[in-house]
């Protein structure tokens, strides 16, 4: 049946045409976008993820840059204190060269001095960006380490940060400056005496945090009077003698640390005093300080302690090198002493390189999987919205010629009624 109001050729052809033009204006959309799915009404679930992924993309492009500037901290207190721990050894000649009583004591000695001083100005150089990792000498909780951004963790309760570590080292030349406090006898475990068993251990508990004075005490007693100067081997009993050696703790400073710290403390005033090691001996193992007499009997004995110095009116914490301002080769003992503390001061500088070293890498590997990581969510971000360009052109062309032949029909569809007109002629 033909009709002059309803012309259902010309409606089948129109909605053909529509849904060829909405058809092209998408491809089109996507060739000029080059995005399959560029709003949220393209494919809301693939748009959703795709803005979560992007989202990661940017906070690792800021975990990209925390990274670098880490790195290039971290790099430059490697490299000042692989600069000290050579300056150390050259001092180390030194030193061994002052040894012998037939040199010239005082021109060594300047010698020392310059390279002192030429320690100090590499670690005041030592930073980037202002800050110094060489540098421990504060007292404010969390100063002596510091964080590096390296990572964002997603997981379905949110996102959480990841950090690198890096603890500061201080191998600054500055002296330790206590003053004032109440001196504290070790009690108890913190106790025992050299006589017959002539080996004895402390156990350091971590400090609480920096600025505590800790020490060893010593007190000699010799009945006979026949095996050595019970005097030589009696520091206890007042601050004074507290600080003859003496350990301040920094931020971040473990048992170990503290440990270390006396058992050098130790070394370097026997050496100042010439005590016989086979009197007395304290090393380091972990927390422990381990005591050891090979002489002492019932009535020749000696009682170490782990003293403290509480409530000092004020602490000063020195540089961990600060004995090298003391080093004076022009005297045997002066010679012997300093001899004593460049090794512990070499061990420090190398330990000190070799953290940064092993940090500097951590950061290193990290930064370079950040880097494939991001990529990664590039690519795949892409894989979700970009647009298929080839399948976009083919189709392009073929709704074209879709249109074109959708406007045809519409005229034919268009013309039908016309040929009404010949049955009333």
């Amino acid at each position: 049946m033909s009709s002059i109001l309803t012309n259902n050729g010309a409606m089948v052809a129109l909605q053909t045409l529509k849904q060829i033009n909405g058809d092209l204006s998408r491809t089109q959309s996507q060739i000029s976008t080059g995005k399959s799915v560029a709003s949220a009404k393209d494919n809301a679930a693939v748009w959703a993820i795709s803005k979560v992924m992007d989202s990661d993309v940017r906070g690792f492009r800021a975990i990209s840059d925390s990274l670098g500037l880490g790195q290039s901290t971290v790099a430059v207190a490697r490299q000042a204190a692989e600069t000290v721990s050579d300056l150390l050894l050259q001092m180390k000649e030194k030193i061994v060269a002052a040894q012998e009583e037939n040199v010239d004591r005082g021109k060594i000695q300047t010698d020392i001095a310059a390279l002192r001083d030429q320690i100090g100005s590499v670690v005041g150089a030592a930073q980037f960006n202002g800050l110094n990792l060489l540098s421990n000498r504060s007292m404010t909780a969390g100063s002596g380490s510091v964080n590096v951004l390296s990572s964002l963790d997603r997981s379905s309760t949110g996102v959480t940060a990841s950090e690198i570590g890096v603890r500061k080292q201080d191998l600054g030349t500055q002296a330790t400056v206590v003053t004032g406090g109440t001196y504290a006898a070790g009690t108890g475990a913190n106790t025992f005496t050299l006589n017959a068993t002539r080996t004895g251990t402390i156990t350091i508990a971590p400090p609480t945090g920096a600025g505590q004075v800790f020490s060893i005490g010593l007190t000699g007693t010799d009945a006979d009077s026949s095996t050595f100067v019970a005097g030589d081997y009696t520091t206890a009993g007042s601050t004074a003698g507290a600080q003859l050696m003496m350990y301040v703790s920094r931020d971040g400073d473990t048992a170990a640390d503290v440990a270390r710290g006396l058992a050098e403390a130790f070394s370097i005033f026997a050496a100042q005093n010439n005590l016989d090691p086979n009197i007395l001996s304290i090393a380091a193992n972990g927390a422990n300080l381990t005591a050891t007499s090979n002489v002492t009997d019932a009535t020749d004995t000696i009682a170490v302690r782990l003293d403290r110095i509480n409530a000092p009116t004020s602490v000063t914490i020195g540089g961990g090198l600060e004995r090298m301002a003391s080093f004076n080769v022009t005297t045997d003992a002066g010679a012997s002493s300093a001899l004593a503390a460049v090794e512990f001061m070499i061990q420090r500088a190398v330990d000190s390189a070799a953290s940064f070293g092993s940090v500097q890498g951590r950061i290193e590997t990290q930064a370079n999987f950040v880097s494939k990581l991001t990529d990664s969510l590039r690519s795949g971000i892409g894989t979700l919205v970009d647009a298929n360009m080839e399948e976009a052109s083919a189709r392009l062309q073929a709704l074209q010629v879709q249109q074109q032949l959708g406007i045809q029909a519409l005229s034919i569809a268009n013309q039908a009624p016309q040929s009404i007109l010949s049955l009333f002629r």
